[in-house]
């Protein structure tokens, strides 16, 4: 009977979907990976689920991506990533593991942009029991299923047709269309009325800009206003935020941008972080062990996502490498759920060709004087790094990265148990004191191929050798040596779900 209410209600579902779409324009992206190689009949299923378009998918018939993983030696391994074939229900913005399909595979599905490239998992979900019914009473099942889909489709093609002529009437009216979800495309502008913003009082003050606290049109905001001066600074980073494909979880979201009525300065309109800096947060706050881990998690997810670049060819979007370049945890912020997201993007670089973007050229000077002193990678101190390439941009980024890691599990009470947890410090704070140079540091970072210190007392708990592991592969001293921003995501998830204290 169970079956049978679910598949009413998979009916409902897709009535509701049809009836409530407004154009076919609003399409989920999901990662498209196949790695089944004896079911060719499986993979034509899944490919013409959608537009695909190097690794991603637009959806043609669902808002839901969905992921199938195997299990090997213990650890989710992915066997199919794409958008999944019909209209079901997936309230979950994050791929969590369901019910298992036998002993070595698992199935998740969710609902945001690109959200199956990774699944939530515990080893407990493969051990779920199979669900059981009758064979003849599924059969039966299966051809009112498909008797009602072929009526349903019918349908939605008639709706459908009817929507899309009052929306092909009404471009006729106005040709510029915005792509819905995935960014503020290029022929859209961001500028929002400077009316609508009001300043409320000023929450934190930056080299290049001053951040307030504000309402726009009824709505908390940040409003990061920029001096005349620094013109340049607001410039890169709207043009970071208003990239294609920009929008997740672990990027501040953006919200426009504006002129002062004066001409003295420009300002960049942003979500809310509740708890402000994960500086600040670090300071006022100690974690427990899976708080720390989801800090973690959410910002190597955040930076690997910066990092990735994603084609879509059916649309003409693209979402080029971007290299944060100032990574510290002043420049992550911590929102009420917890989480990390990146900001601050007036020191980054977009690595490739976009829209008259040209390919990361610089000289030894200009790099150094970029990011916070204390988080620069050994190459950039010493300014080793090769101009013409881009690649040492993201692996200074994965140092930076590491150090954060740090800063987090110094503050975690699990990782301290018996004994107090230090005070927030940063990074080379206890070696080198408070105000860092760049000599000082070259001595330490570099020619003593020193890095902050871990407690000995980790290597006594049970994550204590893979969080040690995790760390120097971070900050190696070589730079080829470092982990991928991905890498260091999929070693966190498999910490969650190995260690769950």
């Amino acid at each position: 009977m169970s079956l049978q209410w679910w598949r009413m209600i998979l009916a409902v579902e897709c009535i509701c979907m049809c009836i409530s779409k407004p154009s076919l324009l609003q399409k989920r992206l999901c990662v498209f990976q196949l790695n089944r190689t004896t079911n060719t009949q499986q993979n034509s299923k899944y490919k013409t689920a959608g537009n695909v378009s190097g690794s991603v998918q637009a959806c043609e018939n669902t808002h839901c991506c969905l992921g199938y993983f195997l299990i090997i030696h213990g650890r989710p391994e992915v066997d199919l990533l794409a958008c999944d074939v019909a209209e079901k229900s997936c309230p979950d913005s994050t791929c969590k593991a369901q019910s298992r399909f036998n002993s070595h595979a698992v199935k998740c599905v969710c609902n945001a942009d690109l959200c199956n490239s990774n699944i939530t998992w515990t080893p407990q979900t493969a051990e779920e029991p199979p669900p059981t019914y009758s064979y003849f009473v599924d059969e039966f099942m299966k051809i009112g299923f498909i008797i009602l889909t072929a009526t349903l489709f019918g349908l939605c093609v008639m709706i459908t047709a009817a929507k899309r002529r009052g929306l092909f009437s009404n471009k006729k009216k106005n040709q510029q269309v915005c792509l819905p979800d995935y960014s503020v495309s290029t022929p859209c502008s961001s500028e929002i009325d400077v009316n609508d913003i009001e300043l409320q009082w000023i929450v934190a003050r930056g080299y290049f800009a001053t951040v307030w606290q504000g309402k726009y049109r009824g709505s908390m905001v940040a409003v990061k206003v920029f001096p005349a001066g620094w013109k340049n600074k607001f410039i890169a980073e709207k043009e970071v935020y208003e990239l294609p494909l920009m929008k997740h979880a672990g990027i501040l979201h953006f919200l426009g941008t504006g002129r002062k009525p004066d001409g003295s300065g420009w300002l960049i309109v942003l979500q809310v972080a509740e708890y402000g800096s994960l500086h600040s947060y670090l300071d006022k706050h100690t974690t427990n062990w899976m708080l720390s881990l989801k800090l973690c998690q959410s910002l190597a997810q955040g930076l690997s996502y910066l990092h990735s670049d994603l084609h879509f060819n059916g649309i003409d979007v693209h979402k080029p490498p971007v290299a944060h370049r100032d990574l510290s945890s002043s420049n992550v912020l911590v929102k009420a759920d917890g989480t990390c997201v990146l900001c601050d993007f007036g020191c980054s670089t977009i690595l490739s060709s976009f829209s008259g973007h040209q390919s990361w050229q610089s000289n030894t000077t200009e790099m150094v004087g970029l990011g916070t002193l204390r988080y620069l990678s050994p190459e950039f101190l010493e300014g080793s790094v090769d101009p013409g390439s881009s690649r040492c941009l993201l692996q200074g980024d994965i140092y930076a990265l590491g150090l954060l890691l740090w800063e987090i599990w110094m503050r975690c009470t699990d990782l301290f148990e018996g004994s107090a947890v230090p005070l927030h410090l940063l990074p080379y704070e206890s070696e080198l004191g408070g105000n860092v140079t760049l000599e000082t540091l070259i001595s330490h970072v570099v020619n003593m191929d020193r890095r902050p210190s871990i407690p000995k007392h980790w290597g006594l708990l049970s994550q204590g050798a893979v969080l040690q592991e995790l760390l120097t592969d971070c900050w190696d001293c070589d730079p080829d040596a470092r982990l991928t921003a991905q890498c260091v995501a999929n070693r966190l998830d498999s910490l969650q779900s190995v260690f769950s204290l």
